[in-house]
């Protein structure tokens, strides 16, 4: 079944756009871009026009998840599938898609009110190369595999899987883990590429987004930026470690909004087949004086940074 092909990219509601320019191009190392839009930012990561869409609206908070189709007849058969399934959605005006920079998009909610906007057509630029804002050693893994992925808040796994995979992404529990109070916490998956997952779900998120990663196509900028990381004092989440699902090597790190932004390097594909987990590989201490045990971020993350 055609249907979501990758993250293409995120916007983001942001309360003060120098201090997340600052934080991209010096720590993160993407690719400020400013066209003379008042209260907006753009952040490349590749040879697209933008991977972020920065709007400073004071929300600190997601503003959509930009999640791309293949073409104009799966954007036509798209808009049947929701309308057909009774979910509302908007076939967005020429000026909304120019402002995208996408040739068309359509808006709508997933079942736990997260803004979506499905589109195709993205503006790339191959005669502008991408230009990180600080020295790297590569890139960013991004391609086929889409700009990274991204954990979302929910409220309840059934409604979540039936919407998202009528939007053709593939999904599956991939932890069970045992919190503090004896109970057994579970984490769903969703997949749509060679990307090992491009949307989670099932750790508590105060806000609509939990966090975001972004992959490295070298080892060196992983450990680089760990260290550029510390060496500011910018509050880490979850240490170093080795995830089980995607076998990604990555740290959590808040971003001036107050969530997190995971930065990683090596991970595999998708598999074929579904499997799950009690424990990542090694690593991946929380710290406590930045999250709490359901991994919400502390506002005091938030004011250490900004």
């Amino acid at each position: 079944m055609p249907g979501i092909t990758e993250l293409g990219y995120l916007r983001l509601g942001v309360s003060n756009l120098s201090r997340w320019k600052e934080f991209a191009t010096e720590i993160a190392g993407l690719e400020w871009c400013d066209e003379g839009e008042p209260g907006r930012g753009y952040l490349r990561m590749d040879s697209w026009h933008h991977r972020f869409i920065l709007e400073e609206d004071g929300g600190d908070d997601l503003n959509a998840l930009g999640l791309r189709v293949a073409g104009v007849e799966e954007f036509a058969e798209m808009d049947r599938r929701l309308s057909a399934a009774g979910v509302r959605h908007e076939i967005g005006s020429r000026a909304l898609a120019a402002d995208r920079h996408v040739l068309e998009i359509m808006t709508l909610e997933d079942p736990s009110g997260n803004p979506i906007e499905i589109f195709h057509g993205p503006h790339v630029q191959y005669g502008k190369p991408f230009h990180p804002g600080r020295r790297m050693y590569g890139g960013f893994a991004t391609g086929t595999a889409g700009m990274g992925h991204c954990l979302i808040r929910n409220n309840g796994f059934d409604a979540t899987y039936r919407f998202y995979t009528m939007l053709g992404m593939r999904g599956s529990i991939q932890y069970r883990t045992v919190r503090p109070d004896g109970s057994t916490g579970e984490f769903l998956f969703f997949h749509c590429n060679d990307r090992q997952h491009t949307l989670g779900f099932g750790v508590g998120v105060m806000k609509r987004i939990n966090h975001v990663m972004v992959e490295a196509s070298s080892f060196d900028d992983l450990a680089f930026t760990y260290n550029l990381v510390k060496a500011k004092q910018i509050p880490i989440g979850i240490d170093l470690g080795r995830h089980a699902n995607d076998h990604l090597y990555s740290f959590y790190f808040a971003n001036p909004s107050g969530w997190l932004l995971e930065y990683g390097w090596g991970s595999r594909p998708a598999l074929p087949q579904s499997e799950y987990y009690d424990t990542d590989v090694y690593g991946h201490e929380h710290q406590d004086a930045v999250i709490d045990q359901q991994w919400h971020v502390h506002e005091t993350a938030r004011k250490a940074i900004g």
